[in-house]
């Protein structure tokens, strides 16, 4: 059982992932009851909602890809929670990659977020996306913006303004 929680844990429970490497078939012949895998789903959102953090967004994008196989509003809940209490000291990269890891976290979930949560959810990310354009270009060391498709901070305010249309362009939105 210990494997497959390795196994599990090491794909973030995706079990498309577990294909693609080759080690669905060995998970599977363990037989995990679901409420196991209900568990090892949780370790996975604390553990990763603990690594949030200003200076990348790698755990960001690990609880997406944990959004994706397994609709639980509690993470964009965390993500949200850390945004609003954290996220205004990070470079202009960090935010922007935050603010669409949200976005992309509602897409993933739209057909179970509850209204109130997506709003909330909305609210920070375009809080973040105002600050962007609002203030100076700031990146940190490791943060070029070539290697995120970017030229300049005019382009920064671009891909920005993309985002902020798709969120008042989602029927969900109220101003």
């Amino acid at each position: 059982m210990e494997r497959a929680k390795e196994l599990f844990l090491l794909h973030l429970g995706s079990f498309m992932s577990m294909r693609r490497e080759s080690v669905y078939e060995a998970y599977k012949q363990f037989e995990i009851d679901r409420e196991v895998e209900l568990e090892w789903y949780n370790e996975c959102i604390d553990s990763c909602t603990k690594q949030l953090s200003i200076r990348d967004w790698d755990a960001a994008a690990s609880l997406l890809a944990i959004v994706k196989v397994h609709s639980d509003e509690r993470i964009i809940k965390n993500v949200v929670a850390f945004i609003t209490k954290q996220l205004m000291s990070a470079d202009s990269i960090v935010k922007l990659m935050y603010a669409e890891h949200v976005i992309e976290m509602i897409k993933a979930i739209r057909q179970t977020i509850s209204d109130s949560v997506r709003f909330e959810a909305y609210e920070a990310a375009l809080h973040l996306l105002e600050d962007i354009m609002k203030k100076p270009l700031v990146i940190d060391p490791g943060h070029e913006l070539s290697l995120f498709k970017l030229r300049d901070k005019r382009s920064l305010n671009n891909r920005a303004q993309i985002s902020i249309d798709t969120i008042k362009n989602d029927g969900y939105w109220k101003e």
